[in-house]
């Protein structure tokens, strides 16, 4: 789908033909769509199916008048999905007159924009347009990352009551999300050093500022993610030597009760033999024996509970 907008009384309008000073979002769009943006501005040809890739990584290209930026963005896919937080690219495309932003799927960072909930923003002005761009990503990587620090605390409360596989498999399903974030920061990064060098964002005095919460803000996002993965990392070590511990426990129970119930078994075996044995005539030889039993028994297990053994 490819709507237009531009800027008009500091607030969004779709308009319905592309102009100078407008921006155009293309999100899924379909090959007649792609076919369209090509035709009516030509120079984002050679970038627009790298924004279609899910795989590529962020960075900034300039060619003449055209920047090409292409970013990782945070995208939640919903709690229930195995992989609930992701990341796509999304791909500002910008020449003097046009900025043109392609992404393959719907996300929450283009809906603000739509919906005007974006402070300061004119199409007109591509480079701050850009830039807000940028500081909304980071804004979302950091409220991704509370939701994914309040899940974890919710699944090591549960985990805490009782040990579920369903729990474990919970936090490697958070743990790969934190390495996919972790992941499209650095690539970020990356991409901001090379907006750095290039001096584009830095024209004027706000634009020098806004580029520095951006930075800031990304900061932030990183080591925000380094901490969660290595609490969420020493988090499921932590459990896994902790199952490890009461398998070995149960294990060491069920030896010592069967130590415990081998002892009558022997005796047992001894007078059951098909020979004559001691007291076989006797009527009290079947209590005797069991006492016997019983009592070594008790003395065995009395022994492993002062060692500790149970």
């Amino acid at each position: 789908m490819i709507t237009i907008f531009r800027t008009s009384n500091r607030r969004l309008e779709e308009i319905r033909e592309p102009e100078p000073g407008c921006w155009v979002n293309a999100v899924e769009p379909t090959e007649e769509e792609l076919a369209w943006l090509i035709k009516t501005f030509p120079f984002t040809e050679e970038y627009i199916y790298d924004a279609l890739d899910i795989d590529e990584k962020a960075r900034a290209e300039r060619d003449e008048d055209v920047l090409f930026t292409l970013i990782k963005i945070p995208h939640f896919q919903g709690k229930k999905d195995e992989e609930p937080f992701v990341t796509i690219p999304l791909g500002v495309i910008m020449n003097n007159d046009y900025v043109v932003t392609v992404t393959k799927e719907d996300n929450i960072i283009v809906q603000e924009f739509e919906n005007n909930r974006v402070k300061n923003l004119n199409t007109s002005k591509h480079y701050r347009f850009l830039l807000l761009i940028l500081l909304k990503t980071a804004t979302k990587f950091l409220l991704h990352l509370r939701e994914i620090n309040k899940s974890v605390d919710q699944i090591e409360d549960d985990l805490r009551e009782s040990m579920r596989n369903q729990d474990i498999f919970d936090l490697l399903k958070y743990q790969k999300a934190l390495i996919y974030y972790t992941t499209a920061l650095k690539s970020n990064e990356l991409m901001m050093a090379r907006l750095n060098r290039l001096q584009l964002l830095r024209t004027f005095e706000e634009d020098e500022e806004l580029f520095q919460d951006v930075v800031t803000e990304f900061q932030q996002a990183i080591e925000m993610t380094n901490i969660a993965n290595n609490i969420l990392m020493q988090m499921t070590s932590a459990y896994a030597s902790i199952i490890n511990n009461n398998m070995n426990k149960v294990i060491k129970t069920l030896t010592l009760i069967t130590i415990v119930l081998y002892v009558p078994t022997v005796i047992a075996s001894f007078f059951g033999m098909n020979v004559p044995v001691p007291g076989q005539n006797s009527p009290s030889s079947f209590l005797v024996i069991t006492g016997i039993s019983l009592a070594i028994s008790a003395v065995v297990l009395l022994i492993f509970m002062r060692r500790r053994w149970f």
